[in-house]
């Protein structure tokens, strides 16, 4: 059976990491893409997954389990069906940080275009949201005083502990009465939120290089925001979109007018 994250840390306090290990994992291209598929919290079928990395259902297996039995994927069966998502938020900030210091990946299509465009304008970080909409909606919470503590800006000439991506540390942000009484105005309990997770956190952007909201509020608030079908995900996994409706209501809840509503259809 895989260890869970928490496992996985309590090893690496009487234990040196295996990072090449985990680096030869996810060096693979086919684990790669699966690992990034994944990446929005979401569990995938093996099929959908076989598809993303463009190989064989045996293939796809194959990596699949090295992946689960590695600790970084888990597996669930629903049915006859088994169903795959990431083991915790760790695994998608570690992608999210290699991609600060991975080169590029050649543009061969349109489609590869309008996928990397459409990950840095909106997407989700495991299970919040990132890109520039992410750092928008920060942005928008601090302007309109639902927030306090920082402007939203990574500094890496001032940073002590934060990174070019990941979860930040040297910021302190804490929700205002009005953001607690915007909050649950807009339907998310603060009440309810899990008791282990951190109400309030941040990552530091690694395509835009400014803070977005993570912690049990972020995660509640996007989990909102899907529910009333402000967003829709793309048809790439991680990309998500703005609807009309969404554009109007965050313009109107939160004094933020996203740039390009619904984006790209054919070809995200």
């Amino acid at each position: 059976m895989a260890r869970t994250t928490t496992g996985r840390r309590r090893d690496q306090v009487h234990h040196q990491p295996d990072i090449a290990r985990a680096a030869q994992l996810i060096a693979d291209p086919s684990r790669a893409r699966m690992l990034k598929a994944l990446g929005d919290g979401r569990a995938l079928a093996a099929g959908v997954l076989a598809a993303e990395a463009g190989v064989s259902a045996a293939t796809a297996s194959a990596h699949l389990g090295k992946l689960v039995g590695a600790g970084l994927v888990r597996m669930e069966s629903v049915g006859r069906c088994r169903y795959y998502r990431l083991a915790g938020p760790d695994v998608s900030l570690a992608l999210e940080a290699l991609a600060v210091i991975a080169p590029p990946l050649p543009v061969t299509s349109l489609r590869a275009s309008s996928t990397a465009g459409a990950l840095r304008r909106s997407r989700t970080c495991y299970d919040h949201l990132a890109g520039r909409l992410g750092v928008d909606l920060l942005e928008a919470l601090l302007r309109g005083g639902l927030l306090t503590g920082h402007d939203g800006t990574h500094r890496p000439g001032r940073s002590v502990r934060d990174g070019a991506s990941g979860y930040g540390h040297d910021v302190d942000y804490r929700l205002t009465d009005t953001g607690r009484t915007t909050l649950a105005g807009f339907g998310v309990d603060l009440d309810r939120l899990p008791a282990r997770r951190p109400p309030i956190r941040y990552c530091v952007d690694w395509s835009e290089q400014r803070h977005h909201l993570a912690g049990a509020v972020g995660a509640a608030l996007t989990a909102r925001l899907f529910a009333l079908r402000w967003l829709r995900h793309g048809s790439t996994p991680r990309v998500v979109h703005v609807t009309e409706d969404g554009s109007d209501g965050l313009a109107a809840t939160f004094g933020l007018r996203p740039a390009d509503p619904e984006g790209p259809t054919p070809t995200d």
